[in-house]
């Protein structure tokens, strides 16, 4: 018992040691200045949107015609202001970070800002439903072991990813920093399938299976496009300048035209590589220049060796 005491004498010593390398210059704390947003909420504002999307699959049980519209119109009331706040706060970090601006000034006027985006966002709900209805309808198309649209919303990882990643472009096409990041990097913890909120993505898209799907930032993909698990979109190389510094804002990853299907764990990189319409990229391949409208590409079929044991006829061994 005392030898458990003396060891937590040290503790007050080893705290002030953890403090002490919380200096200016420390680039991985966030101390004195204003919040940010919240992870929670903005996973919350997450759960509130699909409750809205996908009205009766996900929380709220029993909602029929005659009650939604004040189930709705409560989530869209607590949306306002959840959007509100944490646009405000994501906006006023930005300024921070790339202005220099002083440390929680003008708090009204990032409100103000924050409110009318998140006014904004919400007006583009019947729209994303829209195209989210075309997800469904690709996925169904898509798969023959689906049984119904049911099991689509209920069960696909990929309809997930796709759901937070066109609510997280949306808002980001809308100036919102930060927060499309959040949404996109916490549907890539739940379901494996890592989309950047910046990537341009039309209808009718599926991702079938979808574990290990990567969809780089600067990515354009056209409508009806179908992939598999294991389909990296992303840069070829990332382009520097004199200092070595990496040069953003440039188009790194590829452009995938109307109605491809890619296969799984093919590899297309590069932002001057474009997939013509209607081409197949089978499994596995490696891609970092065009392809032609309505080309095939695949590997071809690598030979299999069976070695058996020694003690086995040698003619026993064989090639497939």
């Amino acid at each position: 018992m005392a030898s458990d005491l003396h060891r937590k004498e040290q503790l007050p010593n080893l705290t002030a040691a953890i403090v002490a390398t919380y200096t200016k210059e420390d680039r991985i704390n966030h101390l004195g200045h204003c919040p940010l947003p919240k992870y929670e909420v903005v996973v919350g504002i997450l759960d509130d949107l699909k409750d809205i999307l996908y009205p009766g699959f996900r929380r709220r049980e029993g909602l029929h015609i005659g009650n939604v519209t004040y189930h709705v119109g409560n989530l869209i009331d607590g949306l306002h202001d959840k959007l509100t706040q944490q646009i405000a706060r994501a906006l006023q970090h930005e300024d921070r970070v790339r202005n220099r601006k002083s440390e929680c000034e003008n708090q009204v006027d990032y409100e103000a800002k924050g409110q009318a985006i998140a006014i904004h966002f919400l007006e583009q709900i019947p729209r994303l439903r829209k195209m989210l209805a075309t997800d469904v309808e690709a996925a169904f198309d898509g798969d023959p072991s689906v049984s119904s649209r049911d099991e689509i919303i209920f069960c696909y990882p990929g309809l997930e990813a796709i759901t937070v990643y066109r609510i997280a472009h949306a808002l980001r096409e809308l100036g919102v920093p930060f927060i499309p990041r959040m949404m996109t990097e916490w549907a890539h913890q739940q379901t494996g399938i890592d989309i950047n909120p910046g990537a341009s993505i039309g209808e009718y898209f599926f991702i079938d299976h979808g574990t290990g799907v990567v969809i780089g930032e600067t990515c354009d993909i056209g409508e009806r496009v179908k992939i598999y698990q294991g389909v990296t979109l992303g840069a070829l190389s990332f382009p520097t300048d004199a200092d070595g510094q990496l040069i953003r804002g440039q188009k790194r990853h590829p452009t995938i035209e109307d109605r491809v299907v890619i296969y799984a764990n093919a590899t297309i990189l590069g932002g001057k590589t474009v997939v013509g319409a209607e081409s197949i990229i089978g499994s596995s391949v490696w891609i970092t220049s065009s392809v032609a409208p309505k080309t095939t590409v695949v590997l071809e079929k690598p030979k299999l060796r069976v070695r058996l044991p020694d003690e086995m006829a040698p003619e026993a061994n064989y090639q497939i």
